[in-house]
Order: C-alpha cells, then structure tokens, then sequence
C-alpha cells in the first residue's frame, strides 16, 4: 500500500476543500455538469537492447483540470500550477461554456467504495538496480536457449496515477491506480533469414508477479517459440477465405473494428457505422459482446470512471442485436441513457470522452478444435500485431504476428506476411462459430483516440468467420 505520508493529498498541501468547491460551483453556475480532476503520477521505464541497458527514463507530474459542460459545449482549463489563484483563472475560462446559463445541474453519480486493485505504487518495489539486472538476465537466458537468437530486446514499466475528483454537489472521490507491463522481443537467425517473435504482460498490480522467475521465463519461452514459428514460415496466400482466429490478443479486432463505434459521441453524432441500429440485428446470432471494466487487476479495469461514474459491465451487443454503447455524462444526458462508467481522459491536462476499457466477445458452445476444423480453405491467425480502422465504415487491416494455413480443417505449415482486410459490421455478421474458450489479453493494450492514450483489455474465444480477405503475398 501507499503509505499515508506518501499519498497525493491536494486538499491538505495546495487547496482548501471550501474554496475549491466554492470556484467549482461558480464555474458551473447555469451549466449542466462539470467537476474537478486532480491528478499526480509518477512512472519509470527501463529498455534493454543489443545487449545493454538502452534507456532508462522516470517521469513526474502533478496538476488538475476543471470542466464545465453545457449542452454538447464543454469548457475545459487545466494547469501544472496547483494554487488557488490558479483555479480562479481556470474557472473563469470554463464559465464561457455556460454562456447564458440556464442548465440545471445533472445528478451526480452514485458514491462507491468497490475497489478493484489494491492501492500501491510499483516505483516502492524493486530498487532500480534490481530490475535493470532482471532485463539483463532474461537477455542472458534467451540467448543461451538457442544459438539462433541474434537480438533480444526487453522493457519494463510501471507507474502509478492517483486522482482525486470534486464534484460541484460535493462527492468527493480518491484513488491510486497502478500499471506495471513487461515486453519481450526476439529475433532469430538462420541461413540469412531473421524473423521476430515477441511476448508482453501487465496489469493494476505491482512487479512482483510480473518479474518472478516463472513469469518472465514462461513469457520468454513464448516469444522465442513465435520467432522460430516464423522462420518456418512460407509466404502468406492471398483472397477471400475463412479466416480461424484465436482467444485472447486478437481481440483487438474486436477492439478497433467495432468496439470505437459503439462509443456514444460517435453515435450522437452519427458518424458510427452502428449509428441507428439499436435493437436491430448487427452480428450473427451467438455473438455477444460486453465491455466490463470492473474485472479485478485488469489493465482497462477502473473502479470509477474519470468523471466519478463506477465503472459497469455493460452489453452493447446480445445474441447479434445491438443493445447498448458506452457511454460519458455528457453523451449519455445528451442521448437520454444512463452513464455506463466510460468517460476516461488521459490525465489532467485532458477532457473525459466516452472510451472502452476492457473489450470482450463472450464464449459459444463449441470446442476450440472444432472451430479449427470447420475451416476448409483459409488461415488460422493465433496473434495479432498493428493494425488500422476507420471508425466511420469499420473497415480494418491487421497485420498476423502468428499464423498457419489451413486445408479441410487440418492445421499446415505458418505463413508469413498474412494481413486480414474487411470491415467490422460485415465481419460481425459472418461469424460462423464461437469456441468455450473466452480469454483475456496479456495485459498489454494501449488505445488511442482524438490524441489520448488510455490503457486497455480485450478478450474472446477462438471464433470462426466466413470471407475475411487476406492479404499476403503468395497464391
């Protein structure tokens, strides 16, 4: 835990609660909603390379944000200078939001005491020269494996945010929340041909279960297996076919290729590809898609959105038909809907927007081998690496990090270059079988959108899809 002399405490170091919330209720006088975020973080991050430390940074901030919504209008100010003076410019900014007055105040959310990771700060754990000895070692390891590795890279993070968010009612909410992740890359040799494999995991928790022996091995073990997987690759075929994907990672298809246009602001203002269509059928029946951020330890997870919303496993698709997006105050009052715990920011110095946290597509009834089986002619993608979507049609690219070809339903050699090209909303429709399978990422999702980051999960058991095109460069 965070020890008490430790904690960020901007109500006993730099305001006075009072007159704090006495400026916030004048900056949201005649507005519809608003609050006050108050941010510190502190994070480190070590990187090892070609055999030597590469970088080592540690980053500090502290600073507070103050909005006041008006409408679909909001006016937003924030500073590093954490003084009272400093929030009375920032009020008087926000209140051009308002202009004219005449909001009356939405109900604040319902307070809430569930935490869903325990308090503490990474940077209290390991010395420093202790995790830069654990990167060299997982270097020392890998190599002595086999003689085929030719580079390893490696990095390591962690930090902590802890906020504190005033509303104008009074709710006062604090908390820490903690991220650590570690990656592991790999590249192998053999005959002039060198190919990648890599591993990454993490989550609100401190190192210790990260960095244990067992944990980092089992990791390292596996991005070595990728890339000697890719050395036997052939190149990808290309066309239409069935595409077998795999639990866990790839469901940051899922993620980008619909899970953005369920967000409500692209919904309330209509440029979503699933715009009018609730209650409509909008994916094969069997698929049900949630995003939960209420899973203990997880990377998405949250115990109360960054508006003060508790986070809530919401249902956006059920059995195909579309039930739900995921929702801020502001998108939600503007739509006539409830929040749902999904308005994230990055930090201070960035306003709330309706945002996923962890992304999942629920488990069917069949066995993952039969889902393979059932492919007649296509690919078998078991992982993912980028990938690119336009939020407006849903259509994507994903690069396969790990794939094989399949014929009649039996698994072939792994191909190389295989690229998987469609659009979310007809990818979703020819969804032909859902294995039991359901499993979460690593732990190593970051999500970007209108220039903010925010950290995520994904989930979903292996599933079956008829006509995904597939780029690659064989026939």
């Amino acid at each position: 835990m965070i020890s008490a002399a430790n904690r960020f405490r901007p109500f006993e170091t730099a305001f006075d609660e009072g007159a704090a919330l006495a400026i916030l209720r004048g900056a949201v006088d005649g507005a519809d909603d608003g609050e006050l975020f108050l941010e510190r973080s502190r994070s480190e991050s070590l990187s090892f390379d070609d055999g030597r430390l590469k970088a080592a940074s540690y980053d500090a901030s502290e600073g507070f944000g103050l909005r006041a919504v008006a409408g679909p209008t909001a006016g937003y100010a924030h500073s590093t200078e954490m003084t009272e003076a400093a929030l009375r410019r920032a009020a008087e900014t926000c209140r051009l939001a308002a202009q004219g007055g005449g909001g009356v105040l939405a109900a604040p959310p319902a307070p809430t005491n569930r935490r869903l990771y325990h308090e503490i700060d990474p940077l209290e754990g390991p010395s420093f020269a202790t995790k830069a000895a654990l990167l060299r070692e997982i270097d020392d390891w890998l190599r002595a494996r086999d003689p085929r590795v030719a580079q390893v890279s490696v990095s390591l993070s962690g930090g902590v945010q802890e906020i504190e968010i005033l509303r104008p009612e009074g709710l006062r909410l604090a908390e820490a929340r903690p991220l650590v992740r570690l990656n592991i890359s790999v590249i192998v040799e053999k005959d002039g041909r060198r190919e990648t494999g890599s591993w990454g995991a993490g989550g609100r928790t401190g190192y210790d279960g990260l960095i244990a022996p067992e944990a980092w091995r089992k990791g390292a073990e596996e991005a070595l297996r990728v890339a000697l997987v890719n050395l036997e690759a052939e190149d990808a075929p290309a066309g239409v076919m069935e595409v077998a994907l795999g639990a866990g990672w790839p469901g940051i298809l899922l993620h980008e290729a619909i899970g953005h246009g369920l967000e409500g602001d692209f919904n309330r203002k209509k440029t979503s590809a699933f715009s009018g269509l609730m209650g409509q059928q909008v994916a094969a029946k069997g698929v049900t898609v949630v995003d939960d951020g209420t899973i203990p330890d997880r990377r998405g997870s949250l115990s109360f959105d960054d508006e003060g919303t508790p986070t809530s496993r919401t249902t956006l698709i059920e059995d195909g038909i579309l039930t739900g997006y995921m929702q801020d105050r502001q998108n939600a009052r503007l739509m006539g809907v409830s929040p749902t715990g999904n308005g994230r920011r990055q930090s201070y110095a960035h306003i709330p927007m309706p945002r996923m946290t962890n992304t999942i597509m629920l488990g069917g009834e069949a066995d993952p081998a039969d889902v393979v089986k059932a492919v007649k002619d296509g690919i078998y993608a078991v992982n993912f690496g980028g990938g690119q979507v336009d939020i407006t049609n849903g259509k994507f690219v994903f690069s396969c990090t790990e794939a094989y070809r399949v014929k009649n339903g039996e698994i072939g050699r792994p191909v190389k270059g295989a690229t998987l090209i469609g659009d979310g909303p007809t990818a979703l429709r020819r969804v032909r079988m859902i294995g039991d399978d359901m499993a979460m990422d690593p732990g190593i999702g970051t999500c970007g959108k209108n220039g903010q980051g925010v950290p995520v999960g994904v989930g979903q058991p292996t599933l079956l899809i008829d006509g995904l095109t597939v780029g690659g460069a064989g026939m």
